[in-house]
């Protein structure tokens, strides 16, 4: 017998590879439930992944709901839950509506209930083709504004052409240091901190719905910031995006009482012309020097990357996530083996 469970929306976890695109549903989902109540509800599996209803739960989210409704789909295998939660969002598609029946549906309502806040296109003849224009204009503003988080950038606190962010210095030693995808199973202590020096699939979720996991993450000692990855194949404006990414992210975290270590991400010299832009000079940053040594042009790289980064911030400290590659840093090293809670050691000056 299938059982529907309230569950703290806080220990659900969104499918990191989730393949359905449904921000612009949001609003829409979110207006349903406030009209109506959350009358279907969220299936996730014996972990509290998603399953079925990511946009649902953004939308409860949205509503600043502390619980919702659940069913726990511990019968089916790993497999089985792939295939349902691919099956669950194709179905939808492959249906289609009889407009004609549509419209007289909607018409009956037309007196109880505005159907547009329901993500239906409303034919009103006592209305202008200007006016309903205007209004789905604002409605795709708002829309594009919340899903690129522009009402959380502040061009006053960004510096350079870029307007990168700006994030204050810190002279921080952390102690310890686990990675972002421990976040939701570990408890904060004192001296702990939190990383990002993994796939960029893992907390892409950050970006996306900063509002959930920023007070998550601030009541950690310290964190540092994502690392969004700058590869060569890359075009130059999505490094760019992703430079300004991880400053922003920061820069909400310190907003939210964190101590932020930036995270240094650079790739050929042409991005020395924004990658340290938005950086006080003379904190603690983070740096990786995991593959580095892999070939002779990655190396050369990530030595050029370092010797500007030097030059132009002058920090105190390093906080170097990965072995030590035969580089004389000017200041204190802290190396942070590469493991699931790493070891620390300090190399000094």
């Amino acid at each position: 017998m299938m059982r529907i469970i309230e569950k703290d929306i806080e220990s659900l976890m969104p499918y990191d590879r989730n393949p359905r695109k449904n921000n612009d549903a949001v609003a829409a989902v979110a207006n349903s439930i406030r009209e109506f109540g959350f009358k279907v509800p969220i299936i996730v599996d014996s972990n509290g992944v998603i399953v079925a209803g990511h946009t649902r739960h953004k939308a409860a989210q949205k509503l600043k709901m502390k619980k919702v409704p659940c069913i726990v789909a511990n019968d089916l295998t790993t497999e089985q839950i792939k295939a349902f939660r691919l099956a669950d969002n194709k179905v939808g598609e492959l249906a289609t509506w009889d407009n004609s029946l549509l419209q007289i549906e909607l018409g009956d309502l037309v007196d109880c209930l505005d159907m547009s806040d329901f993500g239906f296109d409303i034919d009103d003849d006592n209305e202008s083709s200007d006016e309903v224009t205007e209004e789905e204009k604002g409605n795709e503003r708002e829309r594009t504004m919340e899903a690129y988080n522009l009402y959380d950038f502040d061009e006053n606190r960004a510096e350079g052409f870029y307007q990168m962010p700006i994030i204050h210095a810190v002279d921080y030693v952390p102690k310890e240091l686990i990675g972002f995808n421990y976040l939701l199973t570990s408890e904060p202590k004192e001296g702990l901190g939190i990383h990002f020096y993994i796939d960029d699939y893992q907390f892409e979720r950050v970006w996306n719905d900063p509002e959930k996991y920023i007070p998550k993450l601030a009541k950690y000692d310290c964190v540092l910031t994502p690392d969004f990855s700058l590869y060569r194949e890359m075009p130059v404006a999505m490094k760019v995006w992703n430079v300004y990414r991880s400053r922003l992210v920061g820069q909400l975290l310190e907003d939210e009482g964190a101590t932020v270590i930036p995270t240094l991400s650079w790739c050929e010299p042409e991005t020395f012309k924004f990658c340290f832009d938005g950086l006080e000079q003379g904190g603690t940053y983070s740096i990786s020097t995991i593959g580095v040594k892999r070939e002779e042009a990655a190396f050369q790289i990530w030595k050029d990357g370092v010797d500007e980064a030097m030059r132009k911030l002058k920090p105190v400290r390093i906080v170097c996530y990965g072995g030590d590659v035969g580089y004389d840093f000017p200041c204190e090293v802290i190396y942070v083996n590469n493991t699931t809670t790493e070891r620390m050691k300090k190399n000094g000056r």
